[in-house]
Parts: structure tokens; sequence; C-alpha cells
């Protein structure tokens, strides 16, 4: 590598997204650098009276096939890849008339996009770009004689070098080759990711995404933390901000929490999220009342937490929610009036997602040292047809009402999980105890509005008959847990014996 700026004479443009395209051809042009153009690029690009030298010129041959071959050709790629460092390769050029292009700005055909628009397989195909990643990667890899633009962001500062030194600096084209591979690196996991898009577990999982932002810091100060967010996928990462600073890695990782429970509960319901877990949950008639109810069930742990609503928020909503130190608000949309409310809190974020549907990711990924653990995600409407009633005391509608609410409830709290409802509001969680019974009594003692005629939803089963003893001590009338223990028999005798309720769901809804 060489100090001296490697001067820029002729140019390669062609790109799919035309920003900026025409005033950097312009700009160049000016500069006495000699534009090679294709297509839809050149047509541009002569609209805005830049002067082009077709491809097809260069090489000698006729774009075809529908556009699928324009720059597949030795008189463009012997061009791009030959190191100007080596004199044989120079005189290579020279014996084979090929003048050699220093710059190429290229970017690829929206595969991303055509997918998300839920075009049809061969309109999806159709956009695998395959001239644009191969001239991208060659003048990626020759960095060392030739730059490579694929973002319109990086034009003016590729011109402001080339304006100031005549020519592009081994460092900016270093940078803009790592910059070429990791858009192509995209690119090509997109592809890969749309043909895998039917296997659970693909043999290969390939991940590039974005960086949106980078974080103050992680879960503590002195962790470097950054956002990164899958195009179009929507989710948290793709809400909007309507008002506040920044949000914070465990900002980010507790409003992702509340959004789900939020949306799995009937409407107009509130969750009240904190360190993950619900320190709240209620529906009822109108949005106001579901966010009291859900304030109910723990007010202390309300204090600092975050509130998640599955319908617009209001005015009136607004302003009980501003009562107490309040870290984030996500909802569907905001009412008149409510917006001003919420703003008159500068400490308070407000989010909002563009509908009241979660975002189903595929795969749920944590990493461990040296890999990463995927699994499928655990979405999807629970199937309450088919649980089972084991015990000889039967639900009525208003009991299978609360035992639907706590379970969906419990797939949300950290396991072991214990939660107690009634009159579908949360009103006791024990959450991450390391043994079953200690969750069920932590839910009861943290139980604020008593727990006579609650129902109780277990996120797995009950090893032993300890825990609905405990429970039914309490004054617990009903109990919603997977079954499947080898004390199954001993656990419905012991439920027989208290009176109580027990209907088993033969699904379990561990949260890790």
């Amino acid at each position: 590598m060489s100090d001296v700026p490697t001067p820029v004479r002729r140019a390669l443009v062609s790109c799919y997204d035309k920003t900026g395209v025409a005033e950097l051809a312009r700009r160049l042009h000016e500069l006495g650098v000699e534009l090679v153009s294709t297509g839809s690029t050149a047509a541009t690009l002569r609209e805005a009276g830049v002067p082009v030298v077709p491809v097809a010129e260069i090489t000698g041959f006729p774009e075809c096939l529908d556009g699928r071959v324009k720059t597949l050709h030795p008189n463009i790629h012997a061009g791009i890849l030959a190191d100007r460092h080596d004199p044989a390769h120079v005189d290579e050029l020279d014996e084979l008339g090929v003048a050699p292009i220093d710059l190429v700005v290229v970017n690829l055909y929206p595969f991303q996009d055509t997918v998300a628009a839920g075009a049809a397989d061969p309109d999806v195909v159709e956009m695998i770009d395959i001239g644009g990643p191969t001239m991208v990667r060659a003048a990626a890899k020759n960095h060392g004689s030739v730059g490579v633009l694929v973002d319109p962001d990086d034009y003016p500062r590729v011109l402001e070098e080339l304006g100031a030194d005549g020519g592009l600096s081994d460092e900016l084209r270093r940078e803009l080759a790592a910059r070429a591979f990791q858009h192509t690196a995209a690119y090509d996991a997109g592809v890969a990711a749309w043909f895998q898009r039917d296997e659970p577990q693909p043999s290969q999982l390939s991940l590039a995404l974005p960086k949106v932002a980078s974080l103050r810091y992680g879960e503590n100060p002195h962790q470097g933390a950054a956002l990164y967010a899958q195009p179009g996928a929507g989710g948290i990462a793709g809400a909007e901000q309507l008002w506040g600073k920044e949000l914070s890695y465990n900002n980010l990782l507790d409003t992702d929490a509340a959004w789900g429970m939020a949306v799995e509960i009937d409407a107009p319901g509130v969750a009240i999220i904190k360190h993950t877990n619900p320190a709240g949950m209620a529906v009822a008639d109108d949005l106001e009342s579901a966010y009291e109810r859900a304030l109910e069930g723990d007010p202390v742990s309300a204090f600092g937490g975050i509130v998640a609503t599955n319908t617009p928020v209001d005015e009136a909503t607004a302003r009980r929610i501003t009562e107490i130190f309040t870290e984030v608000v996500i909802a569907p949309g905001y009412e008149a009036g409510a917006l001003e409310v919420l703003q008159g809190k500068k400490n308070l974020r407000v989010l909002q997602m563009p509908d009241a549907a979660p975002a189903r990711p595929s795969l749920v990924l944590r990493s461990i040292a040296g890999g990463l653990l995927a699994q499928e995600a655990d979405v999807g409407a629970e199937p309450f047809d088919q649980w089972r009633v084991v015990t000889q005391a039967q639900p009525d509608e208003q009991m299978l009402a609360d035992l639907r609410f706590a379970w969906v409830a419990a797939k949300h709290v950290k396991s072991n999980a214990i939660v107690l409802a009634h009159d579908r509001r949360l009103v006791g969680v024990g959450a991450g105890q390391m043994s079953r019974v200690d969750s069920v009594r932590l839910a009861v003692e943290r139980s604020r509005s008593g727990t006579v005629g609650t129902v109780l939803a277990s996120d797995a089963f009950f090893p032993f008959r300890d825990g609905p003893d405990a429970a039914a001590t309490a004054g617990v009338t009903a109990i919603v847990q997977p079954g499947g223990s080898v004390r199954d028999d001993e656990v419905i005798a012991a439920a027989d014996e208290h009176g109580l309720v027990m209907v088993f769901t033969d699904r379990r809804h561990f949260r890790h």
C-alpha cells in the first residue's frame, strides 16, 4: 500500500437505486473521470446531461437475456481486477487493450423488498443479482487499486476526497471494501434464507443484520451494546419513537417483553413490565380501566416499569400513566391529546407500533460461549379446545376465562412461573424460583388484593402435591398446568381433596 492517493480516471456506474447517482456522476465528470454505465443507469445519466460510455461498447457484446448478462465480460472484470502495483498485470492489460476501471459504483437488485412485498417465486428469482455482486466483490478484492461504492451515503465522502487529493486514500478504499463485502454478505444471506424459508433448522444459519444504533451501554454501564435489526421484520426494533430520550439496552428488552404480553390478551388490555416479568396485566371494557386494574396487581413494582397497550392510548389513560414514573409506553397508536399529555414527562419514552400484531420470528437465538442456540419461537394461538379437565370439580365459563388469561400470562413469566389471576387481572406472580412450590408461595405472598377465589397457572407440571396444597390453603379455586409428571395421579388426588378444578394443557411454556 502507498500513502499516495490512487487517482480515479475511469468509473463504472450501475445502480438499481438511483438515489444521488446523477449528482455523483456529474461531479465525477467535472473531475475528469470517464464514466461507463449500463442500461437504465446510463439513461438516467444521459437525462442528467452526463456523458457516458455504454458497457456494450467496452465489451463488444450487447446486453442480452432481458438484462441478465451485461457486465459479465473479461473487458470489464480484467479492468477491475488488475493489480496496478504489479507490472505484469499492467502490461497484460495493455496487450489485451483493456482500460483499467478505478471506481465501481454499484448497488444491487432489491431482493429483500421483493420478498417482503409478497412477490411470486419467479419474480423473486429475477431479483437475485449476479453481475452486481460480482463487480462489487471484484472491486473490493482489488481495493489496493480500486474504490467501490455500494451506499449513496458514502458518495459525498468519496467526492470530497477526490476533489481535495485527486484520488482515494488506502484507508478509504479499505473501509469501502469492508462495507462492500458486508453488503454482498447481507444480500447473499437474504437469498439463502429465502431458499431455506421452510426449513425449521437450516443446515447453516446466515445472519447479516445492519446496526441500527449504538446504545449507551448494555445491561450494566461497563458493557458496550448496540441494536441490530432485520430490515422489514417489524417488531420492537422497527417501532417508531415519538417522544423521549434514546432507548437503553434494558429498555428494549423490557419493551419487547411488554409488547409480546399485551398483544396476546384480549383488547382493551394493558401489560406493565419490570425486568421482563409482568408487574401487572389486565383487560377491561375500556383502556383506562384496564390500566387501573393492571396497576393494582403490583403498584410498587410498576414504578419505573414499561407499559404496553393493545389499543390506542386515549387522553384519560395517558393521564393515569403519568401519575407514576414510567420508563416506556408502547401502543399501536395515540388518540388526540394523549401524546401531548405523555410528552409532558421528559424522561418518558413513547413508542408506536404500526398495528397490534406482534412480530412472529421463526427462530429465537441466544448466545452461548462459542455459538448460538436456535429454537422455534413460542408463538401462535393457544389450543384451548384441547385442554382436559382432570378433576371431579368442573369449571364454569367465568373460571375458564380466568384460566385462559392466567395461562397466557404464565407463558411470559420467567420459570419456574406461577401466576394468580381473578376476573382477568393478574393478582400475584412467582417468577424465576428454583422450586415450583416456592413460586406458589411467592405468588401468594406478593398478592396485594387477596388470593381467595383466584385461579393459578403453572408454566410446567407440578412434580409433587405440595404446590396444589399451598395453593388451596391460600384460597385458590382452580389450577391450569401442562401435566405430564410421574406423580400426576397424586397431584390430581390432592386437587380433588381440596375441591379444586384442575385443567391439563399438555403444553409447557418454560421461559429461561
